[in-house]
């Protein structure tokens, strides 16, 4: 109809925004931006976080490889398995990624996800990890194993910025 726009075209004439209420803004922007411009030495920083409800899914039959004259090839249709949730982490000076999933994303999972970051890095190096304010990544148990390691140091990113 005229006069009407199709979906996808006000998609690129509309941005929407959520301004953050956080107290502490500034301070944790300070904070996070000034890890990435100025890291630490002797210290990774790593950027973390999980994706819950990611569609476990497999092809209903496998695909033909690759070869002389024809493409590689896929089939359309799938298999639903359940869903899984992705926890990723990026150590951001050199891209190296550190991930896993896992059925839930609880305290436990997440617990579970900062030991094999703990294990997946130099020792001899401190652990600077930005995430979210997910209320898992402050739970008490969590809080209290970051006590028992030391290397690592979470930094917080302002509510409502991601």
């Amino acid at each position: 109809m005229e006069g009407q726009w199709p979906e996808a075209a006000l998609d690129s004439l509309i941005r929407t925004f959520k301004l953050s209420r956080d107290p502490r803004f500034e301070e944790k922007l300070i904070d996070v931006v000034g890890l990435y411009l100025n890291p630490p030495e002797k210290a990774l920083v790593i950027s973390a976080d999980e994706k819950s409800q990611v569609q476990a899914l497999d092809r209903t039959q496998p695909g033909l490889p690759l070869k002389r004259g024809r493409c590689g090839t896929i089939t359309h249709d799938y298999k639903r398995n359940g869903t899984t949730t992705l926890f990723a982490a990026i150590e951001m000076s050199r891209g190296n990624v550190i991930a896993t999933c896992m059925p839930r994303h609880r305290h436990q999972e997440w617990i579970k996800f900062l030991k094999k970051i703990d294990a997946e890095t130099p020792q001899d190096l401190d652990l600077h990890l930005i995430v979210d304010n997910y209320a898992t990544h402050k739970h008490p148990k969590v809080k209290s194993w970051l006590k028992r390691h030391k290397r690592f140091h979470m930094h917080f990113i302002p509510t409502s910025s991601a």
